[in-house]
């Protein structure tokens, strides 16, 4: 039996012009690739509580937004993305609530909203920033100038000092810092000291498969170690490179763990230069660091 089917004309659709278009988020592994000191981009977003470093714009946005200082911070006060103080300043966070899969993006759309606001004006940074310039863009790159603070004060002005939600923010995030030494024996290391033990932590600046080798062909020859009393806690991916953690002993200070990690680095540049293959003992090695990598993004 045959029935007869109506077909209904389709009506075309109209396109809501108060409708935002959608924004399409990539991920981007290695955000930070390329910049002069990849490994303390690294470290300061994961490692350090409380930390600053100077940034220089390119000439052709020192020259669009003005002489205004740009400082980059570990945390700004409630995890704010970006921050113009009164006098002009800008701060950018790098340890924040919200994020896209391309963190430089993130960063350069925060630097570049906070110019564009201004002095002691709320920054509104959009959450998916979308294409458009990086921290490789926009700025005059080289080593980060890096100072690690005790404290969170460097954050406010006169005017921020007597806001008491920054001042509740300042408090609580003062109250979370545990003591942290940035190390000399090589760069992107700390040490930290944490209720019970201490931390040395080091952000590899290798490419991830030649670190793990390297770590397990010193793994392999049991001198992963940053001497006695002292455990390799395992390591994790962070932006993609690799960052081994040791546990040490609580009570000495970080001045007695430079010659110890200035030893292990030595060790590791010569297992970096090997390009023979990895020998039974590395290879059983390089499992076991795997069995206790995390990832972070």
């Amino acid at each position: 039996m045959w029935f007869a089917v109506s077909k209904r004309r389709k009506t075309p659709r109209v396109a809501d012009p108060n409708k935002k278009p959608k924004v399409r988020d990539i991920f981007v592994p290695r955000p930070f690739e390329g910049l002069a000191d990849e490994p303390e981009w690294i470290a300061l977003r994961e490692l350090v509580p409380a930390a600053s470093a100077p940034l220089r714009l390119k000439p052709e946005y020192a020259e669009k937004y003005g002489d205004r200082p740009v400082t980059l911070s570990t945390v700004l006060p409630m995890a704010w993305p970006a921050m113009t103080r009164s006098d002009g300043r800008v701060f950018v966070g790098l340890q924040r609530h919200v994020q896209s899969g391309d963190v430089s993006r993130d960063l350069a759309v925060a630097i570049l909203s906070a110019l564009q606001t201004e002095p002691g004006g709320t920054v509104a940074v959009p959450a998916l920033p979308g294409e458009g310039e990086r921290l490789q863009d926009i700025l005059d790159d080289g080593p980060l100038d890096i100072t690690v603070h005790e404290g969170f004060e460097y954050w406010l002005d006169e005017s921020q000092a007597d806001d008491p939600n920054v001042k509740a923010s300042l408090e609580r995030a003062n109250a979370s810092i545990y003591p942290t030494v940035r190390l000399s024996a090589a760069n992107a290391a700390y040490w930290c000291r944490v209720p019970d033990k201490g931390h040395v932590r080091w952000v590899l600046p290798d490419e991830e498969d030649a670190a793990l080798n390297a770590l397990a062909r010193v793994s392999g020859a049991g001198e992963l170690l940053l001497g006695e009393n002292t455990k390799f806690a395992g390591m994790f991916r962070a932006h993609g490179l690799l960052v081994p953690v040791w546990d040490i002993p609580h009570e000495p200070e970080a001045a007695d763990w430079e010659a110890p990690l200035a030893d292990f680095a030595k060790r590791y540049a010569a297992a970096l230069a090997d390009t023979a293959p990895l020998d039974a003992a590395a290879r059983r090695a390089k499992q076991g660091l795997l069995g206790r990598q995390l990832t972070l993004r």
